[in-house]
This record gives structure tokens, sequence and C-alpha cells, in this order.
């Protein structure tokens, strides 16, 4: 069983504003990124890290260290969805030799947090952004907060929402992709260059 806590976030529109700049900033390193995947058809993290963290540093400082790495596990988490899984039509097994596809980011792409740019105290949740941290009230019924203490967390994950609100979801257990989940995320086109 999948346990996963969602959290709408009830933002003024300068809070919403810097969600979204925040967006944009994660989707344009991760899209910084996946050219060298393509090439290198490298996305293990460590080695992406490695191989690229500082010159990602140097292009996006405003992003700071920690979102940077958040942006690499991105683009290693996705490449191994597109290109690992059997399912997926741009898996290595069906691509054999020919180039991998070019992955691109949406400005819409979740964004990856951690304990470094998330932070929960007392009811209140302060999360990174461009413009230093934004903080909100959190209020959870108290079996959520039950499963915060003794569920292991596995990741935290900002999105937009179809209504335009933006959500946290926190994983509490692995997930195992669901048959009805499609392969390739929507906010993820790919381009194929034969």
């Amino acid at each position: 069983m999948k346990s996963v806590i969602r959290v709408p976030l009830n933002t003024t529109p300068e809070q919403y504003a810097r969600l979204q700049a925040l967006q944009t900033a994660f989707a344009q390193v991760c899209n910084a990124l996946a050219p060298e995947v393509q090439r290198s058809r490298v996305w293990n993290r460590v080695a992406l890290h490695h191989l690229h963290y500082r010159s990602l540093r140097e292009k996006f400082p405003a992003l700071g260290s920690q979102m940077v790495c958040n942006a690499i596990y991105a683009v290693s988490r996705t490449s191994r969805l597109i290109f690992q899984t059997p399912a997926s039509p741009f898996s290595l097994a069906k691509l054999g030799t020919k180039p991998l596809p070019l992955m691109q980011f949406a400005d819409s792409c979740p964004v990856y947090f951690d304990r470094h740019t998330l932070s929960i105290k007392a009811n209140k949740l302060s999360l990174f952004t461009l413009d230093g941290r934004m903080h909100f009230e959190l209020t959870l019924p108290e079996e959520q907060l039950l499963l915060f203490r003794v569920a292991k967390l596995k990741e935290i994950v900002l999105t937009r929402r179809l209504d335009n609100a933006y959500e946290l979801a926190f994983w509490l257990e692995p997930a195992e992709l669901e048959p009805s989940q499609p392969l390739i995320p929507e906010y993820l086109s790919v381009e194929v260059s034969l």
C-alpha cells in the first residue's frame, strides 16, 4: 500500500508567482542536463552529480546548491523511468544502439524537495524559493501526523494540479508503477532524432 500525504498550498498571488518561478528555474536546470544524458547515456545520479554539478551551479546560481542536486535527481529518476522500464517505447532494450531521444522538461514539471529545502516544525511548513524561504500553516489530521513519525519519507514533490493550485506530496513508502500510470509523464516531451 502506498502512503502519500497530499498538502494543497493556499497561496497568495505573490506566493503563487514565487512557486511558479521556482518551478520554471527547476525545469531549466533539468533541460540543461538532459542533452548531457542524451549525449553520454549516463543517468546515474552520483555520476551525473560528479560530471555536471559544478557547471550547473555556475550556470544557475539563483537555484542554490541543494536544488541543483534535486534537479540532478529529477533527471536521473526520469531517465531511469524512460530508458530502463521495459514497457517504455524508449527503453534501451528497444533502442539498442540508436541515439537516445532528448528529454524536454516542461515549466510545469514536478519540483523535488528534501530535508535541506523543506522543513516542518510545529505545524509550520518552510520551503525554499528563489527569493528566500516561504512559510505556510500546516494542519494535518492525527493519522497523517502519525505516518510522518512511523514511515520513512521517500520523496517530497511540489506539483501544480489541473486546477492550477500548488500541492506538496509526501511519499512515505516506495510506490510501484501502477498499470494505468503513464510511462512518460505529461510534464515531459521526448524528441526522437534518427
